[in-house]
């Protein structure tokens, strides 16, 4: 998963959006050591992934439930992990030219990802990173992660240099059910404050595209109608296994699912009354 969350950065990092000097500079990951230096550009932004640990404070503790009529499935509640990194600015120039350069560079990158308080859904898609039932929250030096940024720097033989900490919360499906069975819909409830009133619900449905052959469909476009911006239904994307998930569907209120596809005829709009479905499922198929 975490090789995923790597090429989701790489990807942010090389929009076209971005400024021209961090779109230009390679992307490292490895760690670095004495000998690290940019191979492929004049510049160079490291990603150090130095730890990664549970969010306590974004614990769920209650097992999410298949809502049909009829539960079959309980799944333990999906890890929220914070992976936390040690971003660096690297030049090959020596110097002061090297030094300004490289500071240059820091800034740009620090400015682009602190655009991000969450990451957008399709970074996430694009790296593989799907399924994801809660949005991927950052934070960009706000957290003082290496405490002990001098020993750091010391152990691989290095002076100091400057950096800043970038945080990303991802969620990790633990798969454990405790019966077989696929849930399609998903439910989690928590509070604002300790008043009863506070309560709030995130609602999670997925189903999976298929073709006329029953195979599943990757790369396919399910909208939910009609659009709500509150429901967070704009245009879902399928992953290699032909599944999506549309994040914040609203309890009782009925709604439409149709899908596209590169060479396939659209799907006619499949009418639920009501949400969870009666049936718990919200496959498409083309015909």
């Amino acid at each position: 998963m975490f090789h995923y969350l790597d090429a989701m950065l790489q990807t942010l990092l090389n929009d076209s959006a971005a400024p021209r000097l961090v779109v230009d500079a390679e992307t490292s990951f490895v760690t670095p050591e004495k000998s690290f230096k940019p191979q492929l550009t004049d510049n160079a932004i490291n990603l150090f992934l130095y730890e990664v640990k549970e969010n306590r404070e974004l614990r769920q503790t209650a097992p999410n439930r298949d809502l049909r009529d009829e539960p079959r499935a309980i799944k333990r509640a999906p890890l929220r992990v914070d992976c936390a990194y040690m971003v660096t600015a690297w030049s090959k120039k020596t110097g002061e030219v090297g030094v300004t350069e490289s500071h240059n560079l820091l800034g740009q990158a620090f400015y682009w990802l602190s655009r991000f308080p969450e990451i957008p859904e399709q970074y996430l898609t694009a790296a593989g990173l799907t399924g994801q039932l809660f949005d991927a929250p950052t934070m960009v030096a706000q957290m003082d992660g290496a405490k002990s940024a001098g020993e750091f720097w010391n152990a691989l033989g290095i002076p100091p240099r400057p950096y800043f900490n970038l945080i990303v919360t991802i969620c990790m499906d633990l798969d454990q059910a405790v019966e077989d069975s696929i849930v399609t819909t998903m439910s989690s409830r928590y509070l604002q404050t300790e008043e009863p009133s506070s309560e709030e619900e995130i609602l999670l449905i997925g189903g999976t595209v298929r073709d006329n052959a029953g195979k599943p469909v990757p790369n396919a476009w399910v909208l939910m109608e009609p659009y709500d911006p509150v429901r967070d239904n704009e245009m879902k994307v399928t992953d290699k296994d032909g599944h999506f998930v549309i994040k914040k569907a609203v309890r009782g209120v009925g709604f439409s699912l149709r899908a596209r596809a590169t060479g396939y005829p659209e799907t006619p709009p499949r009418q639920f009354d009501v949400v969870p479905s009666a049936t718990g499922e919200y496959d498409l198929q083309f015909p």
